[in-house]
């Protein structure tokens, strides 16, 4: 588990971007950040993984303040995080081995053949089995962001953060991948935290959801509490389409229960 308490951020031209932040992020659940553009939710991302500093407040990896680790202990927490990168961020010049294999030639002791047998296996685990000789550029969207899991899974990390990993990924392709990241989450017990603004990716796979509202956590629950919360800004942000907001008249007048969160 990550926990976050009484997180504070603020720019060099004096703006606050983080007010006072506290939120729990769970153990083999798929954690979501969401909130408009400019509310403060990457940020909030940035300060738990260690892009950014906040100026007060606790981070804590499983009971470990990462604001008091020292160097050596920051260096052997990185090996316990994977990322996967909006862009994927995949090595143009290197295959899909090469770039699977890569944080394990950075961060472990394994030979060669111990290395490919890993990636291989992580490959084989996003269903990209066959694949390991082709380029990005050879590949689709969907294989390459496929791909960028296999090399967050790699080094078998207890904490797996994702910015915005539907980014540019058609609907169908996208509940694949959310579909690949909830399984993973379970199957492995990872703590997941995902930054993203897709609401099919809320409504499919959000089991903790945190709303960050102009630098505030204004609203904790799950995709199902979301659908009857009567919070004014996150009913904004998520029924903005007539689509969703029809979708929440439909359940909340066949619920006849309203929660009040």
């Amino acid at each position: 588990m990550i926990e976050v308490k009484n997180v504070t951020k603020s720019f060099d031209d004096g703006r606050t971007v983080l007010h006072d932040v506290s939120a729990k992020f769970y153990s083999g659940k798929t954690n979501l950040i969401i909130g408009q553009s400019g509310s403060g939710k990457t940020v909030l991302m940035k300060c738990i993984v260690g892009l950014m500093r906040p100026e007060q407040g606790e981070i804590l990896y499983d009971g470990r303040d990462y604001l008091s680790m020292s160097p050596d202990q920051v260096k052997n927490l990185r090996k316990e995080i994977g990322m996967l990168f909006q862009g994927s961020a995949l090595f143009d010049s290197e295959t899909v081995l090469g770039n699977v294999m890569f944080p394990l030639l950075m961060f472990t002791d394994m030979t060669p053949a111990e290395r490919k047998e890993r990636a291989e296996f992580c490959l084989e685990r996003v269903n990209l089995k066959g694949a390991d000789h082709k380029y990005p550029a050879e590949i689709s969207g969907g294989m390459q962001k496929r791909v960028a899991i296999a090399r967050a899974i790699a080094l078998n990390p207890k904490y797996l953060f994702c910015d915005e990993p539907n980014s540019g990924l058609d609907p169908k392709t996208s509940i694949v991948i959310d579909e690949l990241l909830s399984d993973i989450t379970h199957e492995y017990g990872m703590t997941t935290i995902i930054n993203t603004h897709d609401m099919n990716s809320v409504l499919g796979i959000g089991e903790n959801i945190v709303f960050i509202n102009k630098g505030y956590r204004d609203w904790v629950g799950d995709k199902n509490k979301i659908f009857r919360t009567s919070n004014e800004a996150l009913n904004e942000f998520v029924f903005a389409t007539k689509l969703f907001q029809e979708v929440k008249d439909y359940i909340i007048s066949h619920s006849g229960e309203h929660d009040g969160q």
